[in-house]
């Protein structure tokens, strides 16, 4: 839809009217993808199966993927802008990941046994990451903070675990409102998000229980909100103090450089959980740290930690990430990744400030949220300071605008950007955001509507 149209179209609407308005038009733009969603309510709750892709009326349908580029079931092409929420730093179909599949292929799947890919792997990692002295795999980064807590929890001999509003450390470890009713049993201490002097207090009240703080060195789905440095190094300074465990989950943020955040900031933690891209695509995650703790889970020892799972070196998985990592993502592509990042986030703020519109792009280097609001947003708590339905209007307005101008992100405006991604895609994207500014101007402005 061309801006003077579009302008034409959605000038006297108000924002609920042009949320309605582009929904339509969602609607009648993707007839099999509305019918493969209203085929699956029969086998599965809500016709969905992994609940981050759900959004309302029904979910766009994927056909394909190459390089950035996605298709739909009802053939439109999108820039992909999600990057599988990071999973797919490589982008669809990377060569070297396929030729790496392909070759694992050709010598079985299920071995049943070590095989030639896991320890090379884990050597690369520990080589990387600042705080990995040893280092297991496993399926997911849910089961890579699930056993990093409960490694900690062994190590010391205490129970309990500090977490941080509105985090999300996997599938059963949600930290916002309401969605913890799922979450794992364990004795959580929930502390505020970049608020060292809140979080300093009750860790001083929790300690003699607290096994471990466990903290995202970025929150990723309370909105790409970037932990403060002199907040992490409270942290590490508060459980060195007192014997607790510090575990960063750079689940997402591990690409931050060749050794994720840690490397960057400088702040090494004592266990790191890893997951996301590692495999390439496929399914894989690590947890590990210090010698001492990681050492519980070695099965010559008496008394060993035990450590299942019959996918944890996946052969598959283990040959792309091991190709991805020493072939693709070298820490030198990874360091001009997040440059890349940088400058489009700088480019976006910039953009908004010279249209005069509440509007921001929060995150760090290639992990990106945008946010229809002003002001600092430092923590989740700060989006209280907009409606929450309004909020939620303008997140589905700027998702339809974006689809139709075939750009692919989150509904909440979550963006992960892939290597294959090129500048006139970018160029591309910062024109669509543009004139939506240009379009919805009437809307961002008026906080009555």
């Amino acid at each position: 839809m061309g801006t003077a149209r579009a302008a034409v179209r959605t000038a006297n609407l108000g924002l609920e009217e042009a949320v309605a308005d582009a929904e339509a038009r969602y609607v009648a733009a993707r007839p099999k993808s509305r019918a493969i969603f209203e085929q699956n309510l029969k086998a599965m709750p809500g016709g969905n199966t992994r609940t981050v892709l759900w959004f309302a009326p029904f979910p766009t349908v994927i056909a394909r993927g190459r390089g950035a580029r996605l298709q739909d079931v009802d053939g439109h092409d999108y820039v992909d802008w999600l990057g599988e929420y990071s999973a797919g730093l490589y982008g669809h179909s990377h060569p070297v990941i396929l030729e790496a599949i392909r070759e694992a292929l050709e010598d079985g799947i299920a071995l049943g046994g070590p095989n030639r890919f896991e320890g090379p792997l884990a050597a690369e990692l520990c080589r990387r990451f600042p705080s990995l002295e040893l280092v297991r795999f496993c399926n997911s980064g849910t089961e890579a903070n699930l056993y990093a807590i409960s490694a900690a929890r062994a190590f010391t001999g205490r129970p309990a675990v500090m977490v941080f509003d509105h985090a999300y450390h996997g599938g059963v470890f949600h930290f916002t409102p309401g969605a913890d009713r799922i979450n794992a049993p364990f004795p959580w201490v929930l502390a505020p998000f970049n608020d060292l002097d809140g979080t300093s207090a009750l860790l001083e009240a929790h300690a003699r229980e607290l096994a471990a703080v466990l903290v995202e060195p970025m929150q990723g789905s309370a909105g790409a909100l970037p932990a403060e440095p002199a907040f992490l190094r409270g942290l590490r300074e508060a459980c060195t103090r007192h014997g607790i465990c510090l575990i960063f989950d750079e689940v997402m943020t591990s690409r931050m450089s060749g050794g994720g955040l840690q490397a960057r900031l400088g702040i090494v933690p004592d266990l790191t959980s890893l997951g996301k891209y590692l495999g390439g695509g496929l399914t894989l995650a690590a947890f590990g740290g210090k010698a001492a703790i990681m050492a519980q889970f070695d099965p010559r020892r008496p008394g060993a930690l035990p450590h299942a799972g019959t996918f944890n070196n996946n052969v598959l998985a283990m040959a792309a990430g091991l190709a991805g990592l020493t072939r693709v993502a070298t820490p030198e592509v990874l360091d001009a990744h997040f440059e890349r990042g940088e400058r489009l986030k700088a480019r976006i703020n910039a953009l908004a400030t010279l249209h005069g519109v509440p509007f921001q792009c929060t995150g760090c280097g290639t992990l990106l949220g945008l946010h229809a609001q002003a002001g600092p947003i430092r923590s989740a708590r700060d989006f209280a300071r907009q409606d929450p339905a309004r909020r939620e209007r303008l997140q589905r307005l700027l998702h339809y605008d974006l689809l139709d101008r075939g750009h692919y992100l989150a509904r909440r405006g979550y963006l992960t950007m892939s290597l294959p991604l090129t500048a006139e895609d970018e160029e591309s994207f910062v024109g669509a955001l543009e004139e939506f500014f240009e379009v919805r101007r009437h809307l961002l402005l008026d906080r009555a509507a």
